[in-house]
């Protein structure tokens, strides 16, 4: 059965376009009733800028013959056992008779600080991923077929997220692939290691400039972490979910 993208373009420049305009208006509420953000965190502080995302992969779940499953979008419904600690929330599950077909995590970074943020969502992601599957291991959700475990990254395209970056390490060497790579390019080796450890059935990073309010344009990096591998990987997995039926 051929995996169904109607309209993902579209939806996924739409999503693009929410997410900036949503980070906007989180700021101007600010503003108006004088809150300082500090280090411009509105957007992160607003909680609501990837909806546009999730809404997206819930579609492709629902098109690729899922149409019947339980899509958990928001509030406790989105709570998982953990091994490591009690429960976490994700940001999209999907159940269809019990079983967990897809957890999944979306994320944002808009300057201006990129470092201290890209570590905290490097031990995050590779933290919630472990914790998931050792749960998984143990039986916490039954006998069935791992599920689909995703990551998304949306990161700011600007001139500090592309420059080269320095490295300090004085007592042993960094691995190579991270010597003169922008915060971009740390992103995007971070997705493909994900992949690669099978911590993560896909990982995507997608880049877009403030100006993409008005356009929803994005860019990628490379195609293994693309949104188009991203989104053929979930709706591939719903598929053969639904073919179990």
């Amino acid at each position: 059965m051929p995996v169904i993208l109607d309209n993902y373009e579209r939806n996924a420049r739409r999503a693009v376009k929410t997410f900036w305009r949503n980070r906007e208006r989180a700021q101007l509420r600010q503003q108006a009733v004088g809150i300082a953000d500090q280090g411009g965190r509105a957007d992160v502080t607003a909680g609501k800028n990837m909806d546009g995302f999730v809404a997206l992969a819930a579609e492709i779940v629902q098109a690729n013959g899922l149409e019947d499953a339980e899509i958990h979008r928001q509030g406790q419904a989105l709570t998982l056992p953990g091994y490591f600690r009690p429960t976490k929330l994700w940001d999209l599950i999907v159940i269809n008779r019990g079983r967990l077909i897809a957890a999944l995590e979306f994320k944002s970074q808009a300057g201006p600080s990129f470092g201290n943020n890209f570590n905290n969502r490097v031990e995050e992601a590779v933290g919630a991923a472990q914790d998931l599957w050792t749960a998984y291991r143990e039986g916490a959700f039954g006998k069935q077929m791992r599920p689909f475990v995703g990551w998304m990254m949306l990161l700011e395209d600007d001139e500090k997220s592309r420059s080269s970056v320095d490295i300090r390490c004085p007592n042993f060497s960094a691995f190579g692939e991270f010597e003169c790579a922008s915060y971009a390019d740390r992103y995007d080796i971070f997705c493909r290691k994900l992949v690669l450890e099978g911590l993560y059935t896909a990982a995507s990073l997608v880049l877009s400039r403030r100006a993409s309010a008005n356009t929803g344009d994005y860019s990628e990096l490379c195609e293994m972490t693309g949104l188009r591998t991203f989104a053929s990987l979930l709706a591939g997995h719903a598929a053969a979910e639904a073919g179990r039926r």
